[in-house]
């Protein structure tokens, strides 16, 4: 199976994350399309940006949730 190309139009919105401090340090953000999860470093915007199916954001926020519960956190 061949991976997917994402060739949707940008995103209308960004959300930063929650965890991501105010001066500007380390931080992501996402945007919903379509199909997609979109990530991307704020610092830089027109950067590359990581396309992931919905699919596979979901199993993967599935798994670090489980995993956080399973650690203690």
């Amino acid at each position: 199976m061949s991976p997917e190309r994402y060739e949707n139009p940008a995103p209308r919105r960004w959300v930063r994350s929650s965890h991501s401090s105010e001066e500007g340090g380390e931080c992501v953000e996402m945007a919903a399309v379509p199909r997609w999860v979109l990530l991307r470093d704020s610092k830089r915007v027109g950067g590359a940006v990581v396309a992931v199916p919905t699919e596979g954001w979901s199993a993967f926020l599935g798994f670090a949730l489980d995993r956080g519960r399973s650690d203690g956190a």
